[in-house]
């Protein structure tokens, strides 16, 4: 899922119009972001956004890393997430980090202070996406509607990808969790296959 110049965003449908955030996400978005969907019906993302979502992945990696510098016995980078403004999603954030941690190695996925992003919840018409500012700060957002039309905990490790460097590639089949909302509806398939598992470890590998 992917954006533009103030927010690079990563979800599901992009609707013509202002998306309204929380007002607890308020603070964090940018005051007009551009998304791209977890369903690309009407959109097919751009360079800027591609650029921005590195920044993103980037940006998660070097807070990381950082922590991982402090403690260098550990073999695998912890990224920290906060679900504390997303409490509808408390479950399906909690299994799609369980999801992550029991598909990769090189990186795992912990709840907890000083985090490294967080979620958000609400009510968008572009519907759930990860989304960054350009300059490495960012969040994932979870639509109420999206989540209720598409299997929630699939929407959520799907955005939670993007945050560990992985690409929207809506052509994929159901199989491939970053195709996101591409095969339909009836996908329900929350896991990443063995191509995104290696891809990821391979972004995560010490040095």
């Amino acid at each position: 899922m992917k954006r533009s110049m103030l927010s690079a965003a990563l979800g599901l449908a992009l609707a013509a119009g202002l998306a309204v955030l929380p007002a607890t996400a308020a603070a964090a978005a940018p005051a007009a972001p551009a998304a791209q969907g977890y369903t690309a019906s009407t959109y097919a993302g751009s360079a800027v956004e591609t650029a921005d979502n590195q920044a993103f992945f980037q940006a998660v990696m070097a807070s990381a890393k950082a922590k991982q510098a402090a403690n260098p016995g550990l073999a695998t980078v912890v990224v920290t997430y906060d679900a504390s403004s997303a409490p509808t999603f408390r479950n399906q954030i909690s299994q799609a980090a369980q999801i992550w941690n029991g598909s990769v190695a090189n990186v795992q996925l912990r709840s907890g202070s000083a985090a490294d992003f967080k979620y958000y919840e609400g009510n968008d018409s572009r519907g759930s996406y990860a989304s960054t500012d350009g300059h490495g700060r960012g969040y994932i957002f979870l639509d109420y509607q999206q989540n209720r039309q598409y299997n929630s905990v699939r929407v959520t490790a799907h955005e939670t990808g993007h945050v560990l460097g992985l690409p929207d590639h809506y052509s994929g089949p159901c199989s491939e969790l970053m195709s996101g909302g591409g095969p339909g509806t009836s996908c329900t398939n929350p896991y990443p296959n063995s191509t995104e598992r290696s891809r990821v470890n391979s972004l995560w590998a010490r040095g």
